[in-house]
């Protein structure tokens, strides 16, 4: 009897051990944990974003290839410390193809903001983009940037960039005369610069900002911010930021490793020197889909 009772108590034990066992190979703890939080387990860095950046790119309706363009070089961009949304930002569509495309590229990308402003370069549509804002977002935004269609950013560095720096009173960028370091002796390059949430509701209500809008659009900011007195946190990221080699004279150098931005590609050769010195497809894998 007590050897029968020995045989079935270890018979038991093996058959918990076993139990427990393929319990635990069939569902391991990250197993467990992927399917409760399966985004921050594919994307650690998501545990870590601190801040966001809305960047609106301010183009014509007819620039369609240099928006799809866009897409792809900052589609494949990310950042480990900032949510990034990318919006292209228009005025009043004017001709039936626009409506239609647009429509088409808004059904797809749903990416397109559509000011009620006639397009222009230097008579309010970057005041009617940063007024518009908080109107027309169904949230806000820590940073709102704008940028040119003809700047390439590199969206890690400018976030990591941006990540020190105060979330209030906050105007970025690359600082004109191009030989000035003082980001309080001049104002931002239109090719791109960043405002903290607070200018941007500030611009939305004040009258200074509404009544100077005629002028170069980068030029007015700087002066809206001296006749508010705001923006009392100035950075001028130089020279991280700067022109295509030989476009600008003093506003231009060589391509550097640790660019935010380069400013002034018009041309496809221009592009294409820049990506490849970034090495923007170094992601690439190998298929026998493709023979590149």
């Amino acid at each position: 009897m007590f050897g029968r009772w020995v045989v079935l108590t270890i018979l038991l034990s093996l058959a918990l051990f076993l139990f427990f066992f393929f319990n635990l190979y069939m569902n391991p703890p990250f197993m467990v944990l992927s399917r409760t939080n399966a985004i921050t387990i594919k994307n650690p860095s998501h545990l870590q974003t601190q801040f966001s950046l809305l960047i609106g790119i301010l183009t014509r309706p007819d620039a369609y290839d240099r928006r799809h363009f866009l897409r792809l070089i900052y589609g494949i961009q990310s950042s480990p410390v900032a949510n990034i949304a990318i919006k292209f930002v228009l005025c009043t569509l004017t001709k039936e193809d626009q409506r239609m495309y647009i429509a088409l590229e808004i059904l797809r990308f749903d990416d397109i903001i559509i000011l009620n402003c006639t397009e222009n370069m230097n008579s309010g549509k970057t005041y009617t983009y940063f007024s518009s804002l908080p109107h027309i977002l169904s949230h806000t935004y820590d940073y709102v940037m704008k940028a040119d269609d003809d700047v390439f950013l590199r969206l890690a560095p400018l976030t990591s960039s941006l990540e020190p720096l105060p979330r209030i009173d906050l105007y970025y960028g690359f600082v004109i005369p191009c030989n000035s370091h003082n980001p309080f002796a001049g104002y931002m390059s239109g090719m791109g610069f960043v405002l903290s949430w607070d200018l941007v509701e500030w611009i939305a209500e004040s009258t200074i900002p509404a009544n100077n809008t005629l002028g170069p659009e980068d030029k007015l900011v700087g002066k809206w911010m001296n006749m508010g007195n705001k923006a009392k946190n100035r950075v001028s990221n130089k020279p991280a930021m700067y022109d295509y080699p030989g476009t600008n004279g003093r506003c231009s150098h060589e391509l550097i490793a640790d660019t935010v931005a380069v400013h002034r590609l018009k041309k496809r050769d221009q592009w294409l020197d820049v990506l490849k010195f970034f090495n923007v497809t170094e992601e690439l894998q190998p298929s026998k889909l493709y023979n590149i």
